[in-house]
């Protein structure tokens, strides 16, 4: 990817949804190595799915040849950003933001390159700046460049102003001025000129680009990437069952390839043009053959597949395969102890046995199966299995039955699943 065609390309690939000064940006990134930044405000132990787009787009500008900061907001995450929430953010005490800070710092070194000499990515937290300065400086200093009038106008603020049951705390207020002055201090002392984000971040980095003007007289520059949504109306990143992290202590690689599987057909090559780093030609192609030879099924196993690696990596992504070959094809020729660990952190539902039982009542105590009636009916009917192999009788679960001498598969038809811990 040439800098000259850097913004042009995000743009063709869908991952611009707001950019302030298009032509002088395109021109200041194709004469200059410029220096830009994300903030992600440790609210959590981990990042989730939906940081991604942030994350993969600092990568695309480093790759590029450009200078990526990531502003970890220690201090930030101690307000909460109100940005279209509909209420205000659980509090969360030092301690764990601390905790936090350090994880996800770890998280994004993983995905940015912070070791080479060339424009290696720069990890900081505002914390550094904001633990020094006190209330009455930052009033003087930064407040008198702001008129409440706009900031109340702002979409985010306005929107919970105008819900009486919630409103808006002064706290959760001046989260737009400390966000501002973030900018102000990373242009001031590392020379960066543009700050990105999602398109809900808008609001915040506008006020920068004001702030850096007034007190600079320098333009600076601003882009957001789309806040995603499937065409069901579901908020990409979130699902039925809750956010999909990044940490696969807290979501199973297995689950994460699962989440790209099951995506709606309509938003596979979307998906392809805004999280991977394949030519758009490629893709492009891919999506005028997707209807010949299972296209659209092999693309979205592609996208699942890239994904969990770039995510997890390779040893991961086998995992998730095996998995995947273990539950819908019933091969457990290759499973692994840890993959049966994987599905007993997220994977499907399961339960705890602690006696010796009949086929009848494991299907009742895992809820594939309301009675013991309806249990034995399922069994005649030569639709549950156990480890993939088909049963047609009632039996007693013994330790041939005991995958690693800890798990047993039950399932009922090719959907229904319920491992058994003993």
């Amino acid at each position: 990817m040439s800098e000259v065609n850097l913004i042009t390309t995000l743009q063709n690939r869908g991952l611009i949804f707001h950019v302030a000064h298009e032509n002088n940006l395109k021109t200041l990134i194709k004469n200059n190595s410029v220096s830009l930044y994300c903030g992600f405000d440790p609210t959590e132990e981990s990042l989730h799915i939906g940081h991604l787009l942030p994350l993969i787009t600092l990568k695309r500008f480093q790759i590029s040849g450009h200078h990526p900061i990531v502003l970890i907001g220690g201090a930030t995450s101690l307000i909460g950003d109100p940005s279209f929430k509909h209420q205000e953010r659980e509090m969360h005490g030092h301690d764990n933001i601390d905790c936090w800070t350090e994880k996800i710092s770890k998280q994004v070194s993983y995905f940015l390159d912070c070791h080479s000499n060339n424009k290696k990515a720069l990890l900081l937290n505002n914390n550094q700046w904001f633990s020094k300065m006190n209330i009455i400086s930052f009033l003087r200093d930064i407040g008198k460049y702001f008129s409440i009038n706009t900031m109340i106008n702002k979409s985010a603020v306005k929107t919970r102003i105008s819900r009486p049951d919630q409103g808006i705390s002064f706290t959760e207020f001046s989260y737009n001025l400390l966000q501002a002055y973030d900018f102000f201090i990373l242009h001031k002392e590392h020379n960066v000129s543009l700050q990105i984000g999602g398109a809900d971040q808008w609001g915040n980095i506008s006020s920068g680009m004001h702030l850096i003007h007034r007190k600079t007289k320098q333009e600076v520059y601003g882009l957001t990437m789309p806040l995603l949504t499937q065409s069901n109306g579901i908020k990409f990143g979130k699902t039925e069952l809750g956010t999909i992290w990044l940490d696969s202590k807290k979501t199973s690689p297995y689950k994460f390839y699962q989440f790209w599987m099951n995506i709606e057909d309509s938003s596979v090559y979307r998906f392809l043009r805004l999280f991977t780093f394949i030519n758009l030609s490629e893709i492009n192609k891919r999506e005028e053959e997707k209807y010949i030879n299972n296209g659209i099924i092999n693309d979205k196993i592609f996208l699942a597949r890239t994904m969990t690696r770039f995510v997890h990596g390779e040893k991961k992504l086998l995992a998730a395969e095996r998995i995947t070959e273990f539950l819908f094809f019933k091969n457990i020729s290759h499973i692994r102890e840890s993959d049966l660990q994987q599905l007993q952190q997220d994977g499907i539902p399961s339960v705890q046995i602690k006696t010796i039982i009949d086929l009848q009542e494991a299907l009742v105590l895992s809820s594939l199966a309301t009675s013991r009636t309806q249990a034995k009916t399922m069994i005649s009917a030569n639709s549950i299995s156990i480890n993939g192999i088909k049963v047609n009788k009632n039996c007693l679960l013994k330790n041939q039955e005991k995958l690693f001498g800890k798990f047993t598969l039950l399932s009922r038809g090719k959907k229904n699943h319920c491992l058994l811990c003993w």
